[in-house]
């Protein structure tokens, strides 16, 4: 097979510079930007906490909230929305440690579920909702979006600069930090909140099951590079951008599907990561 065959198998596009110049791309690309650096904030936290679970579970309790939303009329990110945080707040709330916040991660999931079902029973034209929420849908981002997705972040990064040290002491050490007064509750209240506003995010572009990869995985691979809290941040935050950016433009070379490159590229350099770990070991 020629090369021309090999391009044409791949789905070659030859307008693609004229899709990478488009506007529904600069909206992808502005989009992708915002979820990125919002997962590079929350991820950090995320491996640290021990509350990948969590991540994930909120993606699929925000289902539900999509196809009630649906159901009723009103904008499907809302319904989203409420699921999502309303979920993250009742985890927290009342998950105070590492085995409380699984049961119960797994109870309002369980819940949040039967809801979908229930839902999806009642929905007849909402096929394209279910699967763009559990897909992602990057290439139809709106300008509404972009400026919902603009306050997120912005709400996102104030608070995690406000809270950042206490946040990081209860993170490492609970126990230690709730006996030096510091409010281990409240932090986890305000930290599942935040999460659930990044699912929010994060589910419009890479969709509820590939979600783990851009929000968990780019952090979990800069923890490995450094144990420093910032520069895994920073690592990380590059990780989810290089991903995001990458995959639009391949995306748009050869006609592949945004999220599944995304997220395709995000767990590459994560296994890179990984097995050059490995092999140091083992040399060692």
């Amino acid at each position: 097979m020629g090369g021309t065959q090999i391009y044409l198998a791949l789905g070659y596009q030859e307008n693609w510079w004229q899709i990478l110049t488009s506007a529904f791309m600069r909206n992808a690309v502005l989009g992708g930007t915002l979820v990125a650096l919002a997962a590079g904030l929350i991820g950090y936290f995320i491996i640290v906490r021990n509350t990948a679970f969590a991540a994930h579970a909120l993606a699929h309790i925000g289902l539900p909230g999509a196809t009630g939303a649906a159901l009723v009329g009103l904008p499907v990110v809302l319904g989203l929305g409420i699921f999502c945080i309303g979920g993250a707040l009742v985890i927290g709330a009342m998950g105070k440690n590492a085995g409380d916040r699984e049961v119960t991660t797994g109870t309002v999931l369980a819940l949040a579920t039967g809801f979908g079902l229930f839902f999806n029973s009642l929905a007849t034209k909402n096929s394209s909702t279910l699967t763009n929420v559990l897909f992602g849908n990057l290439l139809a981002i709106t300008h509404q979006q972009l400026l919902t997705f603009t306050v997120l972040l912005l709400v996102i990064a104030a608070t995690v600069v406000i809270v950042y040290r206490p946040l990081l002491f209860a993170s490492v050490n609970a126990q230690v930090a709730q006996a030096k007064g510091v409010p281990v509750r409240a932090l986890s209240v305000i930290f599942m909140a935040l999460l659930g506003l990044s699912v929010t995010m994060a589910v419009q572009a890479v969709g509820t099951l590939l979600l783990f990869a851009l929000v968990v995985t780019p952090a979990a691979t800069a923890i490995m590079l450094t144990a420093r809290p910032l520069a895994a941040m920073a690592i990380s935050t590059v990780i989810s951008l290089f991903s995001v950016w990458t995959g639009l433009a391949v995306s748009a070379v050869f006609n592949m599907p945004p999220s599944f490159v995304i997220v395709t590229i995000a767990c590459a350099i994560w296994l890179a990561v990984w097995s050059g770990n490995r092999i140091g070991t083992v040399v060692r």
